[in-house]
């Protein structure tokens, strides 16, 4: 980066400037603490200079916006061409409270839709069954067939929204039943876009809501792949999500190493199923966490972008740029809301904000100040979208690309994180790939110990959790929070009956039937799951055929 005699003269002048200025200054004034960390609890030197970042290739490694290995961003003029999408997150109790939640989003400027599904669709079982009861509606929307669906979007022009669904198991059921709504509107599946979640893996390592063992989940997913690249070709297939893996509690380097090492899993399964790598791999994308630590987040963001092109083009032979460009969607972070004045969570989020912005993503969810206490308000939501228009309107931050790069500090912290990331990809290619890595629980043990060092960090005050191990005040209860309607189990059941009774019950068996025959053999599942879903077949009796052919998943005691 710099010429011999230049750095001999920076680190002549450093050598200088500690034994005259800076000894002087701390003769006078000690610093704060002995040492100073990242988020992560990685140390964070006193100041970094071209000594930092001496071995670096600028046109290697940090290059040019658009251009391989992409750290600067994977479009030329980024931000300044077009904003990421403001994609708000949300969805509640039944399709009719959750439709008018996502129009309000729409009339407030939100330009993408995310759905937040309950626990019983998330894990494959009707509002009727038993281990539905009391959770029906809580944490996101029932949907139980295509019905809530038609209700969940009605009004909503799927051919100029994109919509994302953070589902997983079921991530097929519930993108077949995208397709039959859409084609209700006269829309063609090759003009829909957006992304389902999809990602298994990290449901056994960080989630829980899996339904099938890893084999099985692997064929549904490579089957999406090569239905939708066919069918949906604009349709991101997977959001391989680190985000879920931060929020178990594990650092900014095992975020990204866990990940993309997922990310290499499926990429690997699509291959074994037949499938040119450049066919899919184009319409991969990832979901990552923005935690507080606003230079380590920015510096993660770039080393993800940078591994992942190594890896696409080294690993697996990549061809199209498209193939090796990362692109994410980020979710500021849930776990770092405080149910202690939840006012102090709007600042946390417009830090996560800048972070993710600074990071080139290139979709944003912001969460709302009362969601350590409950679902958002329309008013905390409206905040939470009107952090991201600002930053976008007013901050400035927008208008140049990575305008971070450069920063010593920055790029010696992406080296960094990517180094360290790399070594656990290195290490879970050493166990047979992350779904062996997985079934042995080594992750998963990565993950639970840093979330312990974290959390004992917090208990013992060395690190700062405003508002509530430090600056407390008294307070009183929350008011105003939002409510599920305590009788939105009862009435999913009742449409369910209804339902029942009015569809063509033969035909949900035929089709139903199909399916299981096709789930005994190696046919691509996708066409089957479509038709038994616009026969109204619900979620739970697809996902019951798929059970009583595939099992369900037991996790692996960690030791």
């Amino acid at each position: 980066m710099f010429e011999k005699e230049k750095f001999e003269q920076i680190k002549e002048a450093r050598k200088n400037w500690e034994e005259k200025d800076l000894n002087k200054s701390l003769s006078r004034s000690p610093e704060r603490k002995e040492e100073f960390k990242t988020g992560s609890g990685d140390i964070i030197e006193r100041l970094y200079t071209p000594e930092d970042i001496d071995d670096l290739d600028y046109m290697e490694e940090i290059g040019l916006p658009g251009q391989y290995p992409y750290t600067r961003g994977y479009q030329p003029t980024m931000y300044r061409g077009r904003l990421w999408t403001m994609r708000m997150y949300a969805g509640f109790s039944t399709a009719e409270e959750s439709n008018k939640r996502y129009k309000f989003l729409v009339d407030q400027g939100s330009t993408g839709l995310s759905v937040a599904f309950d626990l019983p669709t998330q894990i494959g079982y009707d509002s009727d069954h038993p281990l539905a009861e009391g959770e029906v509606g809580k944490v996101g929307v029932a949907i139980d067939s295509l019905a809530d669906m038609e209700i969940l979007f009605d009004g909503i022009n799927l051919e100029k929204v994109s919509t994302s669904m953070t589902i997983n198991s079921p991530a097929s059921v519930l993108l077949a039943m995208y397709i039959a709504v859409a084609d209700k509107q006269g829309v063609s599946p090759e003009k829909l876009r957006g992304t389902i979640q999809n990602d298994i893996l990290k449901e056994y390592i960080a989630r829980g809501t899996y339904i099938y063992p890893t084999e099985e989940s692997m064929r549904l997913i490579t089957d999406i792949f090569a239905y939708c690249s066919e069918n949906v070709p604009q349709w991101n297939t997977i959001s391989i999500s680190g985000y879920h893996i931060r929020e178990a509690g594990s650092t900014a380097a095992q975020e990204v190493g866990f990940t993309l090492a997922d990310g290499i899993a499926y990429v690997e399964a699509a291959i074994k199923a037949g499938l040119d790598v450049d066919s899919f791999a184009p319409r991969l994308s990832f979901f990552f966490n923005a935690h507080n630590d606003l230079l380590e987040e920015v510096a993660k963001y770039r080393a993800a972008r940078r591994l992942w092109a190594k890896i696409m083009k080294e690993r697996f032979g990549a061809k199209k740029p498209q193939s090796m460009m990362l692109k994410f969607h980020t979710q500021t972070g849930g776990s770092t809301l405080t149910a202690q004045q939840p006012d102090n969570n709007i600042v946390r989020v417009a830090i996560q904000t800048l972070a993710a912005v600074l990071g080139g993503t290139q979709s944003l969810h912001t969460n709302s100040k009362d969601e350590a206490l409950a679902l958002p308000t329309e008013d905390s939501v409206r905040i939470a979208l009107r952090t991201q228009q600002i930053v976008a309107y007013e901050s400035g931050v927008t208008n140049t690309v990575d305008p971070l790069a450069g920063s010593y500090y920055v790029e010696a912290k992406t080296k960094e994180i990517e180094d360290k990331a790399m070594e656990y990809i290195t290490k879970i290619d050493e166990l047979g790939g992350a779904p062996r890595a997985i079934d042995a629980g080594y992750i998963q043990k990565e993950i639970t110990d840093a979330a312990y060092k974290y959390q004992m960090d917090v208990e013992k005050g060395d690190v700062v959790v405003v508002g509530m191990n430090k600056f407390k005040v008294d307070e009183k209860a929350p008011q105003g929070l939002l409510k599920v309607d305590p009788m939105v189990g009862e009435m999913q059941k009742k449409k369910l009956v209804e339902l029942k009774a009015k569809r063509d019950n033969p035909a949900v068996t035929e089709k139903l039937t199909a399916l299981k025959k096709a789930c005994e053999g190696t046919e691509n599942l996708m066409p089957y799951i479509v038709e038994a879903v616009r026969e109204y077949a619900t979620l739970g009796e697809i996902c019951d055929v798929m059970r009583e052919v595939f099992g369900e998943y037991e996790q692996s005691v960690m030791l």
